[in-house]
C-alpha cells in the first residue's frame, strides 16, 4: 500500500506543477497558487512516507 500511496503524492505534485504552470501562462494567479499549494500538499505527503520508510528500516 505504501508504493501505491507515493505514487499518488507524486501524481499531486506533478499535477500541481502542470496547474501552476497553466495558470501563469495565462496570468489566471488563482490556478496558479492552487497549483502551488498542491505541488506543497503532494511533497509534504511524499516527506512523511520517506520518514515512514526511514523509521521502519531503522526500527
Amino acid at each position: 500500500m505504501s508504493a501505491m500511496d507515493k505514487a499518488r503524492h507524486k501524481v499531486e505534485e506533478t499535477l500541481g506543477k502542470a496547474k501552476e504552470k497553466l495558470g501563469s501562462a495565462t496570468g489566471d494567479r488563482r490556478t496558479e497558487a492552487e497549483g502551488k499549494t498542491e505541488q506543497a500538499k503532494g511533497n509534504l505527503k511524499q516527506a512523511g512516507e520517506h520518514a515512514k520508510d526511514a523509521f521502519r528500516r531503522d526500527g
